[in-house]
C-alpha cells in the first residue's frame, strides 16, 4: 500500500523518483505526485488515477532537473482519490514538502491545533497535518532532521513520512513507525523507498531500518537515529535479486509469470533444508529445541491468502505433531483477549513482512512471552525482525497483487516447519519425515507437468465469462483450497465467489445452487478414510440440482467420471499436499476469467499488495 521513493544525488530527481514509483505500482495506488527542490522552491506536480496521468502532466509542464526529490503513490484513507489529496503535501509557507505511508490516528486533535494556529487545511487527508507541523518547526528554527524527530514523538498511529526542505538542497530526512521504509545506499548518491524494487537498477546495497528511527540522507551520507535523538543500530544487507526478476518476460499479466514461476520458487524455497545426515535444517531459528518441546499450543496469525495457508498448516501440524493448532485472523487476534503464553508457539504468515495487522498481533503475542516464528517472503521486513524466529520464504519478488508464488511457497513453508517440529519433538521417525520430504521435492516437477496442460482451464474461463457467480466445494485440506479459489475470483473477476466446506452444503449453502450454476469441487485423493467418497456423494447432489460441475480430481481417480461435467486432472500426491498441485488451475482460472472481462489482473481495483495500516 502506498509507494514512496526519495532520491538524493547527481542525476535528475525528477526522472529516478518517478522510475521508482513505476517500479512500485502492483503495490496499488489511486493517485501519484513528486516534489522536486530546486532554486530555493518546491516544485510539484501530483493527478489523481494512474501515473500515466502524472506523466502527461510533466510532459506538458516539465519539473527542474535537479537531484533532490521524492514521490508518492497513494492509497486514499482519509479523503477521496483526487489531486487536491494526492501526496506530496506542503507546508503552510511552501518550504516543506512531505510524502506519508499510514495512517495518523491523532489527527484530529493536531488539525485542530493547526486550525487554532491560523493555519487553513487544503486537502482532506492526515498527511497534510504532519507537513504543517513540520514547517512549523523549521520555521522556528530547527533543521529538517530534528523537525522530524520532534515531530514524531507527537503522532499516534502508523506511518512512513517521506520530507524535503527548499533551506536544505541537499538533504532528505524520513521516518518509519510501523509502516516500511529501506534506504539504497549508491556511490555518490543515495535512495529511500518504501520497496528495494524502487532503487535496484541503481544499487543492490540496501540499510533496514528499525522502528521509532529518522534517517536523514546525503549524497555522501547517511545518518540514522531514534526518535529521541540517539544513534541507532543499522544492518546493512545485499539485495540477491535483480530487476530480471521483476520483468514480465513476456506474459501479459505479472500474475500469469508468477504462476508459471511456481515451480521455481517451490524448488527455491525447499533448497538447503536438509543437512548431509537428511536431518531438517531452518532459516534463523532463535528457539531452543528444549523451548520447542515445551509447546503445547500453537496459534497462527494470519490474513487473506496467507490465512488459507494457516488453515492447511493447521491440518498439517496436528496431523505431524499431535499439538493443538488454532488459526486466527491477525485483525482480530488481540482484540478478544486470546490465551496466549511462555509455552505458546505464534506463527506470523506474511508475504510482505509488512502487513500492519499481522505486526499489531504478534507484538501482542510478544507481550504475552509467547514465542513468535514467521513465514515470510521479504528479507529484512520488519515481522521477521520482530519474531523469534522466521522461515524465508524463496518466492522472489511478488508484484501481482493477488498472491499466487506467494501462497504456494508460504504453504511449503508451513510444511517444512511441522515436520521440523516433528523432527525435534520425535513425534515422528526420520524416514517417515524423509519420506515426505522426498514427496514434496517432488512437487516442483509436478507443477511443470500440470501448468503444461492447462488449456482446458483457459477454456473453461473463457466459457464462464459472463458467469454472475460461482462456488468452490472441499473437504479436508481442500476447504482452504476451496476458499482461495473464491477469493481468486473475487479479487481479479469481481464476481460472487464463495468457498464451503462440502461437508457444510446440506446445513444452508446447498441452497444457493440452481441451473447451470458453476461448482468448482476439490476432491481428496483416494484412499482417504471416506473422505473421497462423500465429497463425491456431494457432487451428485449438486448436479442433481442443475449446477455445472467442474471436479479437480487426481489424475488416476474414475470414479469422478460420470459426476464431473468438466473434469481437471491433477497429479497424483498424498492428501496433505494436495493444495500445491490443487490451487494451480483456480489460479489460472481466475486470471484468465478476469482478463477475458477486460480486468487489470496485476493491479484489482481497491486493493493494494501490502496492507500497512490497520
Amino acid at each position: 500500500m502506498c509507494g514512496i521513493v526519495g532520491y538524493v544525488g547527481p542525476r535528475a530527481a525528477v526522472d529516478v523518483v518517478m522510475d521508482g514509483l513505476r517500479r512500485l505500482e502492483y503495490r496499488g495506488y489511486d493517485s501519484a505526485g513528486v516534489a522536486i527542490v530546486a532554486q530555493g522552491q518546491v516544485a510539484l506536480a501530483k493527478k489523481a488515477g494512474k501515473i500515466a496521468n502524472l506523466d502527461k502532466a510533466l510532459a506538458e509542464q516539465p519539473l527542474p532537473t535537479d537531484g533532490l526529490g521524492i514521490g508518492h503513490t497513494r492509497w486514499a484513507t482519509h479523503g477521496a482519490p483526487n489531486d487536491v489529496n494526492a501526496h506530496p503535501h506542503l507546508s503552510a509557507d511552501g518550504r516543506v514538502a512531505l510524502v506519508h505511508n499510514g495512517i495518523i490516528e491523532n489527527f484530529v486533535q493536531l488539525r485542530s491545533e493547526l486550525a487554532a494556529d491560523g493555519i487553513t487545511m487544503t486537502s482532506e487527508t492526515d498527511t497534510e497535518v504532519v507537513a504543517h507541523l513540520l514547517g512549523q518547526a523549521v520555521a522556528a528554527g530547527s533543521g529538517l532532521g530534528d523537525a522530524m524527530r520532534a515531530v514524531c514523538l507527537r503522532l499516534a498511529g502508523a506511518f512512513t513520512l517521506v520530507a524535503v526542505d527548499t533551506d536544505a538542497p541537499d538533504l532528505v530526512v524520513a521516518a518509519r513507525r510501523n509502516s516500511p521504509l529501506v534506504v539504497g545506499v549508491g556511490e555518490g548518491e543515495n535512495f529511500l523507498a518504501s520497496d528495494v524494487a524502487a532503487f535496484l537498477q541503481h544499487t543492490r546495497e540496501a540499510i533496514e531500518l528499525g522502528q521509532d528511527q529518522v534517517v536523514e540522507i546525503r549524497s555522501d551520507s547517511v545518518l540514522v537515529t531514534t526518535f529521541d535523538g540517539k544513534p541507532a543500530q543499522v544492518r546493512p544487507y545485499h539485495v540477491d535479486w535483480d530487476l530480471s526478476a521483476a520483468e514480465k518476460d513476456g506474459y501479459d499479466w505479472f500474475m500469469r509469470k508468477e504462476i508459471y514461476e511456481q515451480p521455481k520458487a517451490v524448488f527455491d524455497t525447499l533448497l538447503g533444508r536438509r543437512d548431509s545426515r537428511g536431518a531438517l535444517i531452518l532459516d534463523e531459528i532463535r528457539i531452543s529445541e528444549a523451548e520447542l518441546r515445551l509447546v503445547d499450543k500453537i496459534i497462527v496469525i494470519a490474513c487473506g491468502t496467507s490465512f488459507y495457508a494457516g488453515l492447511v498448516a493447521k491440518y498439517a501440524i496436528e496431523h505431524w505433531t499431535r499439538i493443538p493448532c488454532e488459526v486466527e485472523l491477525a485483525s482480530e487476534f488481540r482484540y478478544r483477549d486470546p490465551i496466549v503464553g511462555p509455552t505458546t508457539l505464534v506463527v506470523t504468515i506474511s508475504q510482505s513482512g509488512e502487513t500492519a495487522d499481522t505486526l499489531m498481533a504478534i507484538r501482542h503475542a510478544r507481550e504475552q512471552r509467547a514465542k513468535v516464528l514467521a513465514i515470510c517472503n521479504t528479507n529484512g521486513s520488519t515481522i521477521p525482525r520482530e519474531s523469534d524466529a522466521v522461515i524465508y520464504t524463496h518466492a522472489g519478488p511478488e508484484v501481482g497483487v493477488a498472491s499466487t508464488k506467494g501462497f504456494l511457497t508460504q504453504l511449503v513453508a508451513c510444511y517444512l516447519l511441522g515436520l521440523y517440529l516433528a523432527q525435534v519433538r520425535g513425534s515422528k521417525f526420520g524416514d517417515e519425515i524423509t519420506a515426505i520430504m522426498e514427496e514434496l521435492e517432488h512437487i516442483p516437477a509436478a507443477l511443470e507437468l500440470l501448468l503444461d496442460d492447462m488449456q482446458p482451464v483457459l477454456d473453461l474461463a473463457a466459457e464462464f465469462a459472463a458467469e454472475p457467480s460461482v462456488l468452490f466445494l472441499g473437504r479436508h485440506v481442500g476447504y482452504p483450497v476451496a476458499l482461495e479459489g473464491a477469493l481468486k475470483l473475487k479479487e481479479l473477476a469481481y464476481i460472487h465467489a464463495e468457498g464451503f466446506a462440502a461437508g457444510e452444503l446440506k446445513h444452508g449453502p446447498i441452497a444457493l445452487i440452481e441451473n447451470g450454476l458453476p461448482v468448482f469441487v476439490v476432491v481428496p485423493p483416494q484412499g482417504r478414510d471416506m473422505l473421497h467418497d462423500k465429497v463425491v456423494s456431494n457432487i451428485q447432489e449438486i448436479r442433481a440440482r442443475g449446477a455445472r460441475t467442474v471436479v479437480l480430481a487426481e489424475e488416476d481417480d474414475h470414479e469422478v467420471d460420470a459426476v464431473a461435467d468438466v473434469l481437471i486432472r491433477l497429479p497424483k500426491v498424498s492428501t496433505l499436499l494436495q493444495p500445491l498441485v490443487a490451487t494451480v488451475p483456480l489460479q489460472i482460472f481466475a486470471c484468465e476469467l478476469a482478463t477475458r472481462k477486460g480486468h487489470d489482473v496485476d493491479q484489482p481495483r481497491n486493493l493494494a499488495k501490502s496492507v500497512t495500516v490497520e
